[in-house]
């Protein structure tokens, strides 16, 4: 039938149609030369990563029978995480009043380093210190962020603990340095990739440096501030835990205790606790991202 002539026909010119492979392989050789130097190094990777965790278990002695029986610790933990025994005595209020703290250290430790990084980063930024002098003092600057923050906040607590005691301003001091030196660098790279052309224009109508810092360097990297300003207090709402252990006050005096007396129960719930808390705070920075940086559509103006 013509039909099926016309199929046959169609599916002949489709045939037809499609690219000779050999013809191809010849015409980009480079391509496929590539691809296959792309699958070897893959294979290379991935067996050298293998061949890591045989060295590793064999190096350090970790056998078998060890790995089984800590997988099943682990299933006895996590057992005992999602059981809660007499769950309506525990003391609420007292893990509560401690989020409270934990969170108290966080705000103040984070705002506190917000501010002192955010002056420093104009010091540590290459387009602003510009000259011999001032790229040394920029050097300097990102030399202190480099100690600041390549120290543990943890080992920070323990400094802390030691000079002003336990308690809630040791957890406060190890936030605010570690943060500095965190923060104080990627403001200072904020600074270093915003366009130069606002800045050009203000020099054009006579504007002073101080000007030109704000309203060209800080308006385009104000975004990258606030992002990084709420991302930080999140984070810090997690790792304040820690202090705890260390004895810089906050929640994590409750997870060493019940750790240490097997409360396993009492650690998972303050865990979801903790997990609902860095919720609500992402959900509140998630607004202000979208009202202080995506901000409103600004109607035209139209005359009456």
């Amino acid at each position: 039938p013509p039909a099926a002539v016309g199929s046959g026909g169609e599916k002949m010119s489709q045939w037809q149609n499609q690219p000779d492979i050999a013809a191809s392989r010849r015409q980009h050789r480079h391509l496929y030369q590539a691809q296959g130097r792309y699958l070897r190094y893959v294979g290379l990777l991935t067996l050298a990563s293998a061949l890591y965790y045989v060295w590793f278990f064999m190096q350090f002695g970790i056998s078998g029978e060890q790995l089984a029986t800590g997988l099943q610790q682990i299933s006895r933990y996590l057992l005992r995480m999602f059981v809660w025994h007499d769950f309506f005595n525990w003391p609420f209020r007292y893990y509560f009043t401690q989020i409270a703290i934990t969170l108290a250290i966080v705000f103040a430790g984070t705002l506190t380093a917000t501010v002192i990084a955010l002056l420093l980063s104009f010091l540590a930024a290459r387009n602003i210190m510009r000259g011999v002098i001032p790229g040394t003092i920029a050097l300097l600057m990102r030399r202190l962020f480099d100690v600041l923050r390549g120290i543990d906040m943890a080992i920070w607590g323990l400094i802390f603990v030691r000079a002003v005691g336990l308690g809630p301003l040791a957890g406060v001091l190890a936030i605010i340095m570690q943060d500095t030196g965190l923060l104080g660098r990627l403001y200072a790279e904020g600074h270093e990739a915003v366009d130069r052309s606002p800045g050009r224009g203000l020099t054009a109508v006579g504007a002073n440096g101080l000007q030109k810092h704000r309203f060209s360097i800080f308006t385009q990297s104000f975004p990258t501030f606030l992002a990084l300003s709420l991302y930080q207090i999140e984070s810090n709402t997690r790792s304040a835990a820690v202090l705890g252990f260390v004895g810089a006050g906050g929640i994590g005096l409750i997870y060493a205790e019940n750790m240490r007396l097997w409360n396993w129960d009492v650690v998972m719930f303050i865990t979801l606790l903790l997990v609902a808390v860095v919720m609500a705070m992402d959900t509140l920075s998630a607004w202000l991202r979208r009202r202080y940086i995506g901000g409103s559509v600004v109607p035209l103006f139209k005359a009456d």
